[in-house]
């Protein structure tokens, strides 16, 4: 917990500046704590029942898709608008709920199929956290839809805690993929609690019209968020088809280790979303276009070293952090990382149309790529297996990059800050030498070896970022000093 002092500097800090850092640092600690958790279950359960949950995971997502229909997105796009948001709160719950219906429904009807791909015992897991999703999702698209996204992403946060603490004490105890799944429901039960005292809506009376307003926006949010999904899951769901559930294992883990690129990407997603929409209601196109621009510059500041780490360290990584059995999955992480650099411009550029109430464009670019992930899964991944999923998943976020910028580029200038970005390219390069040369200079036996190694290239990497460039050197340096933490003279 903050001390009073440091609440204080924290408020103080410009809105966006202060939302984008409670959201870094939440995500920040998702991450840090799902990696741990992460190593200790692969560790003890092996890639073939880690892919298990996988599949759970899988199916979730796509059956949860189908209970919240588009609509959490148009809740949070109307109600972050400022006009009868009691109104499009209670409509909200209406949809969902009936929604779940339908869900559930598919889930029955299709159990039989489940039960073929090794989820026999999970199938009433997937009912229960079905209606647990509907609890979590209404009070976190409640709160976030009223710009409250420090609460949303502290739930958030809460959530995943809960949910490994269970998870590892579950797993400790022998109830293996049964006890991860209980802790993800449980995880949702807690994070909507939290949600749920500081929502200032209240169930009002609401009209056929709300319903068509949501509705309109939520078509193209369904059929944009079904083509994010089909890259999310679509390959581990062909992989569990196609090969075992240890290769869905080991392509997970390889998955979830590339999200240390991600989650700047991530937190300002989270938090520019309501900012935008409300200035793309204001007609201030200026705040949006110079705002996309330095998101794309601060995540790119994490994904780029990560990946350029991950290439010269990802198989010893794999290795003594989840074990021998996943080393395998090295040559798919490499593409992977690479997709996740992409995942920076798909990201924040979908999301952006999105805001600025271009749904159906950012639609025709997820849905396009989609169809043709899907398709390349189909021909790939019988012949290379878990690369081919991993080569698929690449091509298709570069379609989707493409088509999504083409729509943006429409509406507002789409740019990138040249100065900052190539500086962050040298910095990459400078701290890609040195480790190259630590690593061929040193044996990496054992985890410690590798441990130094890594800590070797963020040094440098930090160093030479903050010499170059004087702009990201002074924003930097402003946001600690705020904050009330010392800043090295040195730098």
């Amino acid at each position: 917990m903050l001390p009073a002092y440091r609440f204080t500097r924290l408020m103080d800090i410009d809105p966006i500046r202060r939302q984008s850092f409670i959201s870094l640092t939440s995500t920040l600690g998702l991450t840090a704590v799902g990696f741990v958790a992460t190593m200790y279950f692969a560790h003890i359960l092996g890639s073939s029942m880690y892919g298990v949950y996988a599949l759970f995971l899988a199916y979730y997502g796509i059956f949860s898709l189908i209970g919240d229909g588009g609509f959490g997105g148009a809740a949070v796009k109307r109600i972050s608008e400022g006009n009868e948001r009691n109104a499009y709160f209670t409509a909200f719950i209406f949809l969902r709920v009936a929604l779940l219906a339908v869900s559930v429904v598919v889930v029955i009807a299709l159990s039989d199929y489940l039960s073929r791909e090794g989820t026999t015992s999970m199938v009433p897991w997937l009912l229960f956290a079905l209606v647990a999703g509907i609890f979590y999702g209404v009070s976190v698209n409640g709160t976030y839809g009223e710009g409250m996204v420090g609460v949303s992403q502290t739930s958030n946060l809460f959530n995943n805690i809960f949910k490994v603490l269970l998870q590892i004490l579950a797993v400790y105890l022998g109830y293996s993929t049964a006890g991860l799944v209980g802790g993800f429901i449980s995880g949702m039960i807690v994070g909507g609690f939290f949600c749920l005292r500081y929502i200032h809506l209240d169930l009002a009376r609401f009209t056929v019209a709300h319903l068509k307003k949501l509705f309109t926006f939520s078509i193209w949010i369904f059929l944009s968020t079904s083509g994010a999904l089909v890259f999310s899951y679509a390959d581990t769901i062909l992989l569990g088809y196609f090969m075992s559930t240890a290769d869905v294992g080991v392509y997970r883990i390889a998955f979830q280790f590339t999200a240390a690129a991600t989650f700047t990407t991530t937190a300002l997603r989270t938090t520019l979303y309501p900012k935008i929409s409300r200035w793309h209601a204001d007609n201030s196109l200026e705040r949006i276009n110079l705002s996309l621009a330095r998101a794309v510059t601060y995540s790119l500041l994490l994904a780029v070293p990560v990946a350029v780490g991950g290439w010269i360290l990802g198989d010893r990584l794999l290795y003594f952090f989840y074990g021998a059995g996943f080393a395998a999955g090295a040559p798919a992480l490499a593409i992977l990382l690479l997709v996740q650099i992409v995942n920076v411009f798909m990201y924040l550029q979908t999301m952006c149309l999105n805001a600025i109430d271009r749904p159906r464009e950012s639609f025709y670019a997820t849905g396009t790529a989609a169809v043709v992930n899907i398709l390349l899964d189909l021909a790939l991944i019988p012949i290379l297996g878990i690369v081919g999923a991993a080569v698929a998943t690449l091509i298709t976020m570069l379609v989707n990059v493409a088509i999504a910028r083409h729509y943006l580029a429409r509406q507002i200038p789409v740019q990138i800050e040249r100065g900052p970005v190539l500086h962050i390219l040298l910095a990459a390069g400078a701290m890609a030498l040195v480790v190259l040369a630590y690593r061929l200079a040193i044996p990496l036996s054992n985890i410690f070896l590798v441990l130094g190694a890594v800590a070797l290239g963020g040094i440098v990497y930090g160093f030479v970022l903050l010499k170059a460039d004087t702009g990201l050197h002074d924003e930097i340096r402003a946001l600690v000093v705020q904050l009330g933490a010392p800043w090295p003279r040195w730098l």
